[in-house]
Order: C-alpha cells, then structure tokens, then sequence
C-alpha cells in the first residue's frame, strides 16, 4: 500500500511539473508574438512613404497627423515589446542584455556606437506645413 502511495504522489509530481513547463512553453510563445510584431507591411510602405514627405518638406498636415498616428503606434508596441523582453529575460532566468542582443541587435549595437543608431533609427523630426 505504501509503495502504491509513493507511486501516486511520484505520478501527481511528474503531471505537476508537465503543467508548469507547458505554461511557462505558452507564456514564452505568447511573449515572443509581442516581441516580434511589427506593422504590416503595406501599414510599413505607408509609414516609409510620410517620412520620406517629411524629410522633403512635402508633407501635408493630413499626412503629418497620419505619420503621428503611426509614430504613436509603433511607440505603444515599443513599449510593449520592451515588457515582454523584462517577462521573457525572468522566465529563462537570463540578462535582459542577451535576450536584446538576441532580438533586437541593431539597438543592442547604438548604445556602443552612435553612427550605428542613425542607421538603424532614421526617424527626422516632424515638419508641418501650413
């Protein structure tokens, strides 16, 4: 009877363990879609497009309020991706440095080198006409 015990309790451990890493799998997998996500990519022509405008001097203030529209979004995923890299760093226990170099490597690389991070952030200030 003891040894059926021993057996129950080692069974119930091991079913344990299988949810926590099935969990701690589906919260990696739900992390790294937030990391990840970036606009779509006719969402991404447009965005090129107005700042392209912008950096001529040509853009209109429908366009100038619709660039902002997207600054504001790809803001709010920045944000969110800059969560979700905090949670995954801790989930796999590792440096937040890693997990940057790992998905974000031209940023990790414009914080040592500034000609670098005009490269890879070419975003130029808002000109609007009037």
């Amino acid at each position: 009877m003891a040894k059926a015990l021993e057996f129950l309790e080692s069974l119930c451990g091991q079913a344990n363990q299988t949810s926590k890493v099935t969990a701690s799998r589906q919260e990696e997998e739900a992390l790294l879609q937030i990391i990840q996500r970036r606009l779509p990519e006719d969402n991404q022509i447009r965005l090129t497009y107005l700042r392209q405008r912008n950096e001529n001097g040509e853009i209109t203030d429908t366009e100038a309020q619709e660039l902002l529209t997207y600054v504001d979004q790809i803001e709010h995923q920045d944000a969110e991706r800059a969560e979700a890299l905090i949670q995954l760093a801790k989930l796999r226990e590792v440096h937040l440095k890693t997990l940057v170099n790992e998905f974000l490597p031209c940023f990790s690389q414009t914080l040592t080198n500034p000609l670098i991070a005009a490269s890879c952030f070419p975003i130029q200030p808002m000109r609007v006409t009037n």
